[in-house]
């Protein structure tokens, strides 16, 4: 025989509330007055009796869906390999599926070319999106937030009045250039995350040109390339570096996925790390500590800032108030074997 489904009316009797302030509380209505313990007492018992709501009744009459939106700009190929991405899913998801909503991961086109995710709102198939590397300049997002759909940006952006968490870039990059300056290196070459279209790769940027000017060391264009998310493109921007009549001797890698593509040119040209080149990356990924020798990174806290994504979206779709609108996480760097002191 199979278990009887449990129901709104056996959460109320065990609760000791009423019917109506089991189904504010477990249908998330926004201004509903009902004090923290009583949520969390109601919250606690349709765990106990694993209840599971009728959503497709509960979209009838809230005329919500239940559903988060993570727009992430990468094909579905990059996603799967992606291990800082999967900490931020892992981040959001334990935020809003306590309060009954779940995640959809929706892959836009990366280059921001015809992109589809405000046909999400339109076709009611999420309640808020969570867009995770904002590029630039996006007017589909600001389209979205002029016409009041609840959007949070993960990653950095400039637009005035749309919410978004983010780490701090420049200061990660700041810090990983001056590590690189301490220890003698006046030629340092800059391999980026992604396209400069990309507002965080922006940002690192700066923080590179920050340390150099900081230490009197002149800005050369000839040092800096474009990575594309991937490890595969940070192979031919290490090879260009490589290549140049004065070459590097360390070089920032605004990604450490980027950087595995790098360091794979480094050693067919018989360049290793940190003999001849210092290589720094960014991101922490677990990839790094098990290289040899193991990655020199700036730790970004990839679990927190889902986690904060998932909380900020989570209040403007319940149209409650937001303390700040723009959240900055630290980073930290953190040192292992691939830097050095200029070679003698």
């Amino acid at each position: 025989m199979s278990k009887k489904r449990t129901t709104m009316e056996d959460v109320a009797k065990a609760a000791g509330v009423s019917r109506t302030t089991v189904s504010f509380v477990l249908n998330n209505i926004p201004n509903s007055n009902i004090a923290d313990a009583t949520r969390e007492r109601v919250l606690q018992v349709a765990r106990e009796l694993d209840y599971a709501p009728n959503t497709q009744a509960l979209n009838l009459v809230t005329g919500r869906t239940m559903m988060i939106a993570l727009v992430v700009r990468k094909t579905t190929h990059q996603m799967a390999s992606d291990a800082f991405l999967g900490a931020v899913i892992e981040g959001i998801m334990q935020a809003i599926e306590p309060h009954g909503y779940h995640l959809m991961i929706h892959a836009a086109q990366p280059d921001g070319v015809n992109s589809t995710y405000r046909d999400l709102i339109r076709t009611r198939k999420a309640d808020g999106l969570v867009i995770s590397s904002p590029m630039v300049s996006d007017a589909e997002v600001r389209l979205l937030h002029d016409e009041g759909t609840p959007v949070v940006l993960q990653g950095a952006s400039t637009m005035e009045g749309v919410a978004s968490i983010d780490v701090d870039n420049e200061q990660g990059a700041y810090d990983a250039v001056r590590h690189l300056i301490e220890l003698g290196h006046r030629r340092i070459g800059h391999i980026s995350n992604a396209p400069f279209s990309y507002a965080a790769s922006c940002e690192r940027l700066n923080g590179y040109r920050k340390a150099l000017a900081e230490a009197g060391i002149p800005f050369d264009r000839a040092l800096v390339r474009e990575g594309n998310f991937t490890a595969e493109s940070g192979y031919e921007p290490m090879y260009a570096l490589l290549d140049l009549e004065d070459r590097p001797t360390a070089v920032f890698i605004g990604s450490d996925e980027v950087a595995l593509g790098a360091l794979d040119a480094a050693r067919q040209r018989g360049i290793t790390a940190p003999d001849d080149l210092s290589v720094i990356g960014f991101d922490n990924l677990p990839v790094g500590r098990y290289l040899q020798p193991p990655l020199t990174t700036v730790h970004l806290p990839a679990f927190d800032l889902g986690r904060e994504a998932g909380n900020m979206i989570l209040a403007l779709v319940r149209s409650e108030h937001l303390p700040r609108l723009k959240v900055s996480l630290p980073t930290r760097l953190i040192l292992r074997g691939s830097t050095a002191p200029v070679p003698a």
